[in-house]
């Protein structure tokens, strides 16, 4: 065996479900002679924030079932034939029952993870692969040195470890503001216990996504219960100690999240991303950019063409801004708990037929291929992404676990949950005597600022700025640099600068930029410098700092298709290194 100083080093910077699929890349890949450590915070590995107790309670399910989630080592169903009785009845799961079209609690679902982690570590060690794992040990900063090509990890403010290649695998971060300040109110519902409390007033839950729903279910259970009803109708009761309890949702335009159907293709037609020869013939006839108009005929409009005639018929002649306003507006039309009801009952149908509701499937199958290249898009385009497609693909892609809606409208029929929509002027502050006051406009147009004393932001994973990346070193040393994306038409951002927009600047040339949310990567994940220097040390698959460029990002298939294009870049370099070592010798 050749020296180990000869190998490459590598560090995967967290252990979560991203971790996993980096670590699995790097083991399938052509990679040779290479170490890896693993450094994580938890003491857990494979679970992250999502799968373990710092994102989830008993009560909490995932919204993907077994065959929806990314290949691993082993399928959950045969996996859950070694799960422990025990563990089985806390969960509430039979396994001669248990097949992978179900869901999983979201802590079992967790220990699946950390158990495929461990079948990877015993494949490494049979290839011969060097594997270290540093749990409890949290990333402090990040220190590139391109002179000597590594970098360095601190970790707990102490230790420096070095490596040839990093990958930020470090998962969700709730940045507090006003939670432990302000009694009663939560930056986030996580970790849930936090919420797991006696309630007796209002509580009001800022956004109706999975994330409100995890709310929802751990603070019903602190203040109620559920049971059956002639075995087929879910009810709940308040307990006699709260009998004020109530949860109060405050939405954009007052709707209620999609719900779990059948897909006819488990994985979003992973295909579906365009290749990098249809973006750049496109950008080439678009004045350097990728056109969204295109993304939308050809990811979404064409690949329902065969299979909904009638509904392609319909949206065929439809720009984006009218598919989405006919689409909201059929939504907002209906009383949302009535809505809920309506789709609860297709959705079964679909999951009972095994048919799905076609031109939802392929609105998550738009969302997942254009989440890659829109960082191509001009920032007019980006612009349409954010305000108009966006707010509807994150209702009807949010794919609610049946659990979740029967609950939610036995919440509904007993008056403790309601929703209020609410405009995107809304906003929050928090009151000295605990809690929040909601200011919004109400659709009478009255102002409202009520007084709730426990309020809690249910948004989901804040896109968090540059400034807010915590690896001081690459920010003072311009390792990173902010997000932006151009402006097609000069004439358009000039104007949006002057009609006071604050997120657009000018280099002084003529040309206008959006900033949006993170810092600048490539498509293979790699960060970028102030400079424009792609870095061949560091990729980035942490969701909170990339998310300008990576505007909706899936979960575990995010996990995976992002590690696809780190491990081919990774592999291409090493072998490009290869190639120029043996050319000198």
């Amino acid at each position: 065996m050749p020296d180990k100083t000869e190998k490459i080093q590598i560090a995967i910077l967290g252990g979560g479900p991203s971790g996993l699929f980096m670590f699995k890349r790097l083991i399938d890949s052509d990679l040779k002679n290479f170490s890896v450590d693993i450094i994580e915070k938890s003491s857990q590995l494979g679970a992250g924030m999502p799968y373990s107790t710092k994102g989830a309670n008993d009560e909490h399910i995932t919204n993907v079932s077994g065959n929806e989630i990314p290949e691993l080592v082993t399928s959950i169903s045969d996996w859950i034939k070694t799960v422990p009785q025990e563990t089985l009845d806390r969960f509430h799961v039979n396994a001669e029952k248990f097949n992978d079209y179900k869901v999983l609690p979201r802590l079992l679902f967790g220990q699946y993870l950390s158990a495929q982690f461990d079948l990877l570590f015993k494949q490494a060690k049979e290839m011969g692969i060097e594997t270290n794992v540093c749990l409890n040990s949290p990333v402090t900063d990040i220190i590139d040195y391109p002179e000597r090509n590594k970098v360095a990890v601190e970790i707990s403010g102490e230790a420096v470890l070095e490596y040839d290649n990093i990958i930020i695998c470090t998962g969700h971060r709730w940045p507090l503001k006003h939670e432990n300040v302000f009694k009663g109110y939560f930056d986030s519902p996580y970790p849930p216990a936090k919420l797991a409390f006696k309630i007796n007033h209002p509580v009001a839950i800022k956004g109706s996504s999975l994330t409100a729903i995890d709310a929802i279910r751990t603070m019903a259970r602190q203040n109620g219960n559920f049971h059956w009803k002639n075995e087929d109708k879910l009810v709940y009761k308040l307990n006699e100690d709260s009998p004020n309890f109530k949860m109060v949702m405050h939405s954009r335009s007052g709707l209620l999240p999609a719900i779990r159907f059948h897909l006819a293709d488990s994985h979003l037609l992973k295909d579906s991303v365009l290749s990098h020869e249809v973006v750049e013939k496109n950008k080439a006839e678009n004045d350097g950019f990728l056109s969204l108009d295109f993304v939308f005929e050809q990811n979404f409009k064409e690949m329902i063409r065969d299979k909904e005639p009638g509904f392609y018929e319909h949206i065929r002649e439809m720009s984006i801004e009218t598919f989405v306003d006919s689409m909201m507006d059929l939504r907002e039309r209906i009383d949302p708990f009535l809505l809920f009801k309506a789709e609860y009952t297709e959705a079964e149908k679909s999951i009972k037929r095994k048919e799905s509701v076609y031109w939802k499937e392929m609105l998550a199958v738009l969302s997942f291929a254009m989440n890659y290249p829109a960082k191509h898009f001009s920032a007019e385009d980006m612009q349409r992404l954010q305000k108009v497609l966006m707010p509807l693909i994150s209702i009807v892609i949010a794919f609610v676990p049946q659990g979740s809606v029967e609950e939610m409208l036995a919440l509904n029929d007993a008056g403790v949950l309601e929703i209020i929509p609410v405009g995107d002027d809304s906003y929050t502050e928090p009151h000295a005597d605990g809690g929040a006051i909601y200011f919004y406009t109400d659709e009478l147009n009255q102002k409202q600022n009520p007084h709730f004393k426990t309020y809690v932001d249910c948004v989901g994973q804040p896109h968090l700025n540059y400034q807010e990346l915590p690896y001081k070193s690459l920010l003072s040393k311009k390792t990173v640099s902010p997000a932006q994306i151009k402006f097609k038409d000069e004439k358009v951002g000039k104007r949006e600068m002057e009609s006071g927009n604050e997120k657009v600047e000018t280099d002084g040339n003529g040309n206008y930029y959006l900033n949006v949310p993170g810092i600048t990567i490539n498509d293979n994940f790699q960060i970028i410098d102030h400079y424009g220097a792609i870095n061949n040390r560091i990729y980035i698959m942490a969701v909170p700092y990339i998310g300008g460029f990576n505007p909706d990002y899936s979960g575990l298939d995010f996990c995976e298709a992002a590690s696809e294009n780190v491990i081919k870049s990774l592999v291409a370099s090493k072998a490009q290194l290869d190639f120029f070592k043996q050319s000198e010798a």
